[in-house]
């Protein structure tokens, strides 16, 4: 068998190319005979959706700090007297009147046994005056003693008797004082802080323990002047306590006023009774009030799309995406309030971040829940 001639083929070859490529250039390359034009092929098989109206409540978001609704200040009503004694700790629940110290009763006890006798002094002194002016008053009808000597015995009389009560008075104030020697729960509530050291004396205006009254607690959320006059006393709030648990509160009082430097005003929410398992005084904390319901419109959050801050979704309309700028609003689990947008619009329903404005997509039916 002979050898191909490439020599012999090459020119005519190269001719040929040199042909087709400038047919091509200009138009005019041949088609073969029962070409097919090309299909475009859909860039995302899609699931779409249709937005519900639905009945959802109006809420308002807030913040602030979680305080004692009343904390009372518990220090001694005697002063320069040791403390013996100390019951209480932080985080003890008290009753009224129960001992949270003791202090050194000694010298109170003293200085009761003095005034005491100091009365029965007193009390001698006076059943003698009576009696010397008794006397004197028989002796002046007698004729014996004269007028002057009469109001003499009077006034030692009354003396006496002023002299008793005062010393009534003093044993009065001794046996307050040796009452004060036990330092008591002024309600019943949470010990918040301990000051008291069995060992140093009593001062005037002296802090002992704090006590948080009645173990209750509130929040005091802050709001701004356009939001004040939505919320009333009465109206029910949602706290998320920081260990994930949600405590029901209702709005006991708003205030009348702003601070002058943040514009926000308090609102003052009474927490329950077992708020203190989930939330401590001094915590922040974030809730939400409920003020009533009204529809929405809304869709499932899948079928949003955010891009350069602003809030998307995807009408399909014969087969083909529309990018539609829209608002939204409120959130209820796995669905989101939507404004601007036709309740009859047909949305894709998730994957709308794979698309692009223009994209030809094929919709199939969407899967029935399990």
């Amino acid at each position: 068998m002979k050898p191909i001639q490439f020599a012999y083929f090459a020119p005519r070859l190269l001719g040929s190319l040199l042909i087709a490529a400038l047919l091509s250039a200009c138009g005019d390359a041949p088609k073969e005979k029962g070409s097919v034009p090309a299909v475009t092929k859909p860039a995302l098989t899609v699931t779409t959706t249709t937005p519900q109206q639905l009945d959802w409540p109006q809420v308002l978001k807030a913040s602030g700090n979680i305080v004692a609704w009343q904390e009372a200040v518990i220090g001694p009503e005697i002063s320069n007297y040791r403390i013996t004694e100390v019951n209480a700790s932080v985080g003890d629940r008290v009753k009224k009147g129960q001992i949270l110290a003791r202090i050194a009763g000694d010298t109170v006890e003293s200085e009761l046994a003095e005034t005491r006798a100091t009365v029965a002094e007193a009390q001698a002194t006076l059943i003698e005056a009576r009696a010397n002016n008794e006397r004197s008053r028989q002796l002046r009808e007698k004729g014996f003693y004269s007028a002057q000597q009469g109001t003499q015995t009077q006034t030692a009389a009354d003396t006496a008797l002023a002299r008793l009560n005062a010393a009534k008075a003093r044993q009065q104030t001794a046996e307050l004082k040796r009452s004060k020697a036990s330092v008591l729960a002024p309600d019943d509530g949470i010990i918040s802080a301990r000051l008291a050291t069995v060992g140093t004396l009593t001062q005037p205006g002296q802090e002992l323990f704090r006590l948080i009254r009645g173990g209750r607690l509130e929040w005091r959320a802050e709001v701004t002047a356009a939001e004040i006059s939505r919320l009333k006393p009465g109206q029910a709030a949602t706290l998320d306590s920081p260990n994930g648990e949600t405590l029901e509160g209702v709005v006991r009082a708003v205030s009348p006023s702003l601070d002058p430097q943040t514009r926000n005003a308090l609102v003052y929410v009474d927490l329950p009774a077992n708020a203190t398992n989930a939330v401590s005084a001094g915590m922040f904390a974030r809730g939400e009030f409920r003020l009533g319901h009204s529809p929405a419109l809304t869709i499932p959050q899948t079928a949003l799309l955010l891009r350069e801050g602003f809030s998307y979704v995807f009408r399909v309309e014969q087969n083909k995406v529309t990018q539609t700028k829209i608002s939204t609003g409120r959130r209820n689990g796995e669905r989101i309030e939507v404004i601007g947008l036709d309740p009859q619009a047909q949305v894709v329903a998730s994957g709308a971040g794979f698309l692009a404005d223009g994209d030809t997509v094929t919709v199939v039916a969407a899967k029935p829940a399990p």
